[in-house]
């Protein structure tokens, strides 16, 4: 029996405690790198913080309402702009900053292989490929986290006085390994050089569903993304340019022909057209676990409505000024692009609750008896109209306002092709003119010191019919100063109608949010029954969300939430006096 015991026991501490897999061969690391795509979603969070939101219990022209609950109490937390940290996991700061760090770590491992195989000189076309996918993974991946966690992006100089985020290249190998997070222009230095080796590397003849990883398209967004923050426009020209073919190429077909679907009558077919993988306009896909739809939607306390609606999907725009509708329950007339009648609203509620079917959920049953399982959002995270709106802004800053309009131009032209949109002469033609003509004026309206004789000139009820924010003051030479770029008075309109269609093109996706950071727009929060007015400055501190308390207790800096030592150390630019509004 003693001989028997000894033999199992032998048998036993034969094998190895160690479970993970082995990675011997290129095959491996190509199928490893399909889990290094975070599973959670930014989008929540980073959208109820922006200007589309508005707080249905504080005081409005709708009247009052005080008994709405919030789904979550994040959602107060995120709103109010304070540390966002009741819960972690799926939709907060918490899971971001797990779900990036998870993907940077498998990024590391499957390079520190790449680097294996290649010192022993085994290498090929598919190993060359997937580490370019690691590259440019691990690269967005701390530009996420930097663009959620720190303050935006200021310059090579600028930027050295705010903290960045740790930078992880190695796979940990020990228990608890001490972090530094460095500065933001270091931060940024390290994602470009990552950025630069990956992007030669990618082939898209690796993947069986490129959609899923990223493929050429998707990689030259991203890029086009990172160079537009870093306002390095012929960068940003030379990227968008790839990812449409050259810059010759039509980019119409790059655009989304769901506006041209008339049979699409449930929000889960909307989205799962919106979302699929065999549309020219999806580069990037990214599934997530996520009840974002659920937050936004249903009759909770913070919504689309009021401005955050008339100034974003529901308002009027350069081509789409006179097309009006009435709600017939409470006699409003309002002026909205034809093809958002695509969108879902909660009709058992008279002050409105809407939302994207593009944010809609997928959900994935594990019981379909008990009803239990999962919530999925797929997030379409690089798309056409994105590498189409920033080679826009760069062009516009590369003074090529022409080509500006252009671009722009095609935007409209792919919204237009919605069996919504008639044709009895509501919607104006397309045109430099008109882009210049509207956007001055929604700048007029802004200035709440206008001259009386600009009033009669534009007449008040056309002045009264345009604000709801849609043209803010912008600051990105403030935010971001160089020597070669301004943004002036010639450029200012078209510039306010980039951002505007951005705000569109991007509604629920949580983007508004870093085009705020960047562009420098200061807005208010009205919050609760009492009607406490809170405003987000530019430069405001609270523009950098908290580090989640788990990772601020293992050792990391947190961030610094008051405005006057975040003023005091970064710049003398900085300060409540950069939320003047215009005065052109």
């Amino acid at each position: 029996m003693a001989l028997v015991a000894m033999s199992s026991c032998s048998d036993f501490l034969d094998k190895a405690s160690d479970t993970r897999v082995t990675l011997t061969n290129e095959e491996q690391l190509r199928m490893l790198m399909t889990s290094a795509y975070p599973q959670y979603n930014y989008a929540l969070f980073c959208e109820l913080s922006t200007d589309n939101i508005i707080d249905n219990n504080a005081p409005g022209v709708d009247g009052v309402r005080y008994n709405l609950g919030s789904y979550s109490r994040n959602d107060d937390q995120a709103f109010a702009w304070t540390e966002i940290n009741n819960e972690t996991g799926s939709d907060t700061p918490s899971g971001s900053w797990e779900g990036y760090y998870n993907s940077i770590a498998t990024c590391n491992h499957v390079l520190q292989k790449i680097e294996e195989f290649e010192a022993e000189g085994k290498t090929s076309e598919k190993l060359l490929a997937v580490k370019g996918e690691a590259l440019v993974t691990r690269a967005y991946s701390h530009f996420m986290l930097a663009n959620i966690f720190c303050m935006p992006y200021r310059g090579p100089e600028l930027s050295k006085q705010y903290p960045g985020i740790p930078y992880a290249t190695e796979p940990e190998t020990t228990v608890k390994p001490h972090y530094e997070r460095g500065t933001l222009a270091e931060t940024y230095e390290k994602i470009q050089a990552d950025l630069e080796a990956g992007l030669p590397l990618i082939s898209d003849a690796i993947y069986e569903i490129p959609k899923y990883h990223f493929n050429r398209q998707a990689a030259y967004t991203f890029a086009s993304r990172f160079y537009l923050y870093k306002r390095d426009y012929e960068k940003v020209l030379e990227c968008a340019n790839t990812v449409f073919g050259g810059p010759d190429v039509d980019p119409s077909p790059y655009m989304s022909d769901i506006w041209a679907q008339d049979n699409l009558n449930y929000e889960d077919e909307y989205n799962r057209y919106y979302a699929n993988s065999m549309h020219q306009r999806n580069f990037l896909l990214i599934p997530t676990y996520s009840t974002y739809r659920r937050h936004i939607s249903g009759g909770h306390r913070y919504a689309i409505n009021r401005d955050g609606m008339r100034g974003s999907v529901r308002g009027p725009g350069p081509t789409w000024e006179r097309c009006r509708y009435q709600n017939t329950q409470l006699g409003w007339v309002w002026a909205m692009h034809p093809c958002i009648l695509a969108m879902w609203v909660n009709g058992s509620q008279e002050y409105g609750v809407w939302w994207a079917g593009t944010a809609g959920e997928q959900f994935e049953y594990t019981d379909k008896l008990a009803g239990i399982g999962y919530a999925h959002q797929v997030l379409v995270e690089f798309t056409g109209e994105e590498a189409l709106l920033n080679r826009a802004e760069a062009k516009l800053f590369l003074g090529d306002i022409d080509g500006c309009i252009a671009d722009l131009g095609v935007w409209d032209a792919a919204h237009r092709n919605s069996p919504n949109v008639d044709s009895d002469g509501r919607m104006d033609p397309w045109s430099k003119e008109i882009v210049w003509n509207f956007y001055t004026k929604c700048m007029e309206k802004y200035n709440r010191n206008i001259q009386p004789q600009h009033r009669e000139r534009l007449g008040a009820k056309l002045l009264d019919s345009i604000y709801y924010g849609i043209a803010k003051p912008l600051h990105l030479d403030e935010v971001c100063p160089s020597e070669r770029y301004h943004l002036t008075a010639d450029i200012l309109p078209y510039m306010q109608c980039i951002q505007h269609f951005r705000r569109f093109e991007f509604f629920q996706r949580g983007l508004r949010w870093f085009d705020i950071k960047r562009l420098g727009i200061s807005y208010t929060h009205t919050i609760g029954k009492e009607g406490r007015v809170e405003t987000l400055q530019v430069l405001d501190p609270r523009l950098a969300i908290q580090i989640p308390n788990e990772i601020i207790a293992a050792g990391i800096e947190p961030n610094e939430r008051e405005f006057e030592k975040v003023a005091a150390s970064a710049s003398p630019k900085v300060g409540k006096n950069l939320a003047e509004p215009y005065n052109e």
